[in-house]
């Protein structure tokens, strides 16, 4: 879900086809700010990369002419954009229906724009729907609008069939997917939670996004969700607090919650504030169904902020 940062900037995580009728999308980290007028997209969270490393891509607020929801892909909202006259769609992917209408929230209110419900009259036309970039031959009809002083030219009906046309659908892994070996019927545990965080490092203090599991005994964090082997088992037994990090401010880190364990404090970095609430919960669940609820105030202290 997007969320607010220290610097007042409306963040997350969203997949974007950054080439255009490519049909490939790519998670990328957006920011928009109001502020600056601009909507930017990183590789991942700027706090995990190498102090200086530029977005990879970005756009004006001004160039955004229109935000809508894009009829023929679910969980998507498309961009049309105008820029220095010329017309082009960018296609973002939200991780399901509620970060969809937050995000198209976030941008219409940044970019006061009002989008015109289904089945809505504009202009002199009925509402647009967004054109699959297959290379197919096309019957299409336009509408024209007048926004913010310049003449917009849109499509609103097409008919024809797609000819290889790049399917959107399945080009990433929804969000907690498990790896391909970890199904449910090879496992002896059962898997709470799965998903990606980013971690301090014990020694280089550094930050890496790693794959976390957490099953009934075990919080276990691999490389990637492709690895088999994790690169540590954190045994549930062992873990004295959960709870949101005190030290984030000092750290500059948003949605930082640590995992304080008899040998090493774990400081765990998620990508919105409900994941980090959606984690802090499930850990301190299984230590509860673990040891009991006889004895779980006496043997551990959660702390739930």
């Amino acid at each position: 879900m997007p969320y607010v940062d220290r610097q007042n900037r409306i963040c997350g995580f969203l997949d974007i086809e950054e080439m255009e009728s490519s049909g490939k999308f790519l998670r990328r980290y957006f920011i928009l700010d109001t502020l600056e007028g601009s909507l930017v997209w990183y590789m991942d969270n700027p706090q995990n990369l190498p102090e200086g490393t530029s977005y990879v891509g970005s756009l004006k607020l001004t160039y955004i002419s229109k935000v809508c929801n894009y009829q023929l892909l679910p969980k998507s909202l498309c961009l049309p954009t105008v820029i220095n006259a010329g017309m082009r769609k960018f296609y973002l992917q939200a991780n399901d229906k509620q970060d969809l209408v937050e995000w198209v929230s976030a941008l219409n209110n940044a970019t006061k724009i009002t989008v015109p419900k289904s089945g809505e009259q504009v202009a002199h036309n009925t509402a647009e729907a967004c054109v699959d970039p297959s290379g197919a031959t096309k019957q299409v009809s336009y509408k024209t609008e007048i926004i913010a002083g310049v003449p917009i030219i849109t499509t609103t009906q097409e008919k024809g069939e797609g000819q290889n046309g790049a399917d959107k659908s399945g080009m990433r892994k929804p969000p907690g997917q498990l790896p391909f070996y970890l199904s449910r019927s090879n496992q002896d545990q059962s898997v709470i939670k799965a998903g990606y965080c980013v971690k301090q490092g014990a020694v280089m203090k550094n930050w890496k996004r790693r794959y976390f599991l957490l099953d009934d005994n075990a919080l276990s964090y691999f490389k990637s969700d492709m690895e088999r082997e994790p690169l540590r088992v954190i045994p549930l037994k062992e873990v004295n607090k959960v709870q949101e990090c005190k030290q984030s401010d000092l750290m500059m880190r948003d949605n930082l919650f640590e995992l304080v364990t008899t040998s090493r404090t774990f400081y765990i970095q998620s990508d919105s504030p409900d994941e980090m609430h959606g984690w802090i919960k499930a850990i301190s669940g299984a230590i509860v169904a673990q040891r009991g609820p006889g004895r779980s105030a006496a043997s551990v202290r959660i702390d739930i902020v």
